[in-house]
C-alpha cells in the first residue's frame, strides 16, 4: 500500500462529480435514429489528493477506461463535472473547456495507455516520440530537445542513446518506460494510468510499479491508476474506487476496503485475491449469471441479480453511495447489517 508520500489534509486535485457518459445506439439506413443509450459512466463521483493514487478496479467493461478518458477530454462527457486544480489556470471544469484551454491543461493531465505496442508509433525514434509533447508546445527544440528527452530517458531507466532507434528494437517492459517518459515530458500534476502493467509479465509488473512510485515521490506526482488487478492496487494505492457496470458501488482507503468491505461485490473480488499461505485460503465466490447489461440495466442495484444477500428491496430501489465510515462510501441497502469477508495484506483472512 502506498502510504508514505501524501496525507489526509492534503488539498484535492481533481473533484469528479456526477460524471456520465453515454454511447448512442442508432439503427437506420444513415444511423440517423437513436434507439437507446450504452451507459458506460453513470453517475461516477470521487475525488484524489494532490500526490496520491486513487486505484480505479473492476471487471472488464465496468467503465473505468471511459472514465479515464471523460476526465482526459479525449471523449465528451455526457453530464457532469470535473474539476481539476490546474496550476497554471486555478480551478477549472475540464467539461467547459474551449480548445485553446484544454490544450494548456493538458500540460498538466497526461496519460499512460494500456498497451505498451499500439500506443507508440512505430515509425518515430525515440526522441520523436518523447520529445513530441515538449516540440508541439513550444517548450523546446534544437539541442535542448535533445538533452530533455536524455533526461527523461535516464529518469525511466533507459540510456540517452537509445534516443536514435525505433520502438520494435525494444521489449514490451522497455516500450511501457516509453510511454512513462512521454507522459513526465510536461511535467504534469496528474498521471491517468491505464492498465499500465497488463499486458506485461509478472517481474516486469514489479519494476514498472516501483518505476512509477519512485517517480510519484521524486515530481509529486497524482495517478489515477485504473486496473482489473487488486494485488497491483493494493501495492500502489493510497486509496481505492470500485466500479460495477458504470457506477461507483465503493470506495474508501486500500487497507480499510482490503480488511471491512461493505458491498458485495467488493467482496467477491477480494475472495479472488492469491493468499500465499495455504492455511489461509478459502474459495472464491463465484457470482451467478452475467454481468448487467449497461444498454438495459436491472431496476434497483444493477448488482442484485448476481448477489446472493439481494433482498426485495434490492430489486425495486436504486442504493445510494452513503458514507457509512471516515472516507469509507458504499451503495448497498444492506451494509450496515451484512459482515462481509476481507482480506488483510497479502495473506491472513478476517
Amino acid at each position: 500500500m502506498n502510504d508514505t508520500h501524501t496525507t489526509e489534509s492534503a488539498p484535492i486535485l481533481l473533484d469528479v462529480r456526477n460524471l456520465k457518459k453515454h454511447f448512442p445506439i442508432t439503427k437506420g439506413f444513415f444511423s440517423t435514429k437513436t434507439v437507446g443509450n450504452v451507459r458506460a459512466v453513470d453517475g461516477v463521483s470521487f475525488f484524489i489528493r494532490k500526490g496520491e493514487t486513487l486505484g480505479l478496479v473492476g471487471e472488464s467493461g465496468c467503465g473505468k477506461t471511459t472514465t479515464g478518458r471523460v476526465i482526459m477530454r479525449a471523449y465528451e462527457p455526457t453530464g457532469g463535472e470535473v474539476w481539476f486544480d490546474d496550476q497554471t489556470m486555478g480551478r477549472v471544469n475540464v467539461a467547459d473547456l474551449d480548445r485553446h484551454q484544454l490544450k494548456q491543461l493538458r500540460q498538466n493531465m497526461q496519460m499512460i495507455f494500456q498497451d505498451p505496442y499500439s500506443s507508440l508509433n512505430p515509425r518515430m525514434t525515440l526522441l520523436q516520440i518523447v520529445g513530441e509533447p515538449l516540440y508541439v508546445n513550444d517548450m523546446a527544440k534544437g539541442s535542448e530537445l535533445q538533452d530533455r528527452v536524455a533526461e527523461l530517458l535516464r529518469v525511466v531507466g533507459l540510456r540517452p542513446e537509445y534516443m536514435t532507434r525505433y520502438t520494435h528494437a525494444f521489449s514490451g517492459g522497455q516500450r511501457q518506460r516509453i510511454g512513462v517518459a512521454r507522459a513526465l515530458a510536461m511535467n504534469p500534476q496528474l498521471v491517468v494510468c491505464d492498465e499500465p502493467v497488463s499486458a506485461l509479465d509478472v517481474s516486469i509488473q514489479a519494476q514498472t510499479l516501483n518505476l512509477l512510485q519512485d517517480l510519484q515521490e521524486e515530481f509529486n506526482l497524482t495517478y489515477l491508476f485504473i486496473s482489473h488487478d487488486l494485488s497491483v492496487v493494493e501495492h500502489i494505492s493510497d486509496r481505492v474506487a470500485v466500479m460495477y457496470v458504470g457506477k461507483l458501488v465503493e470506495h474508501a482507503t486500500t487497507g480499510e476496503l482490503f480488511q471491512n468491505p461493505l458491498h458485495p461485490y467488493t467482496e467477491a473480488l477480494l475472495s479472488a485475491v492469491p493468499k500465499p499461505d495455504p492455511r489461509l485460503r478459502t474459495d472464491p465466490i463465484v457470482l451467478e449469471g452475467d454481468v448487467a447489461d449497461p444498454a438495459n440495466p436491472p431496476s434497483g442495484c444493477y448488482f442484485h441479480p448476481r448477489c446472493r444477500y439481494a433482498q426485495a428491496i434490492c430489486e425495486q430501489q436504486e442504493p445510494e453511495l452513503r458514507e457509512l465510515g471516515k472516507d469509507h462510501f458504499a451503495s448497498c441497502h444492506r451494509a450496515e447489517e451484512l459482515r462481509l469477508i476481507g482480506v488483510v495484506g497479502r495473506g491472513d483472512v478476517i
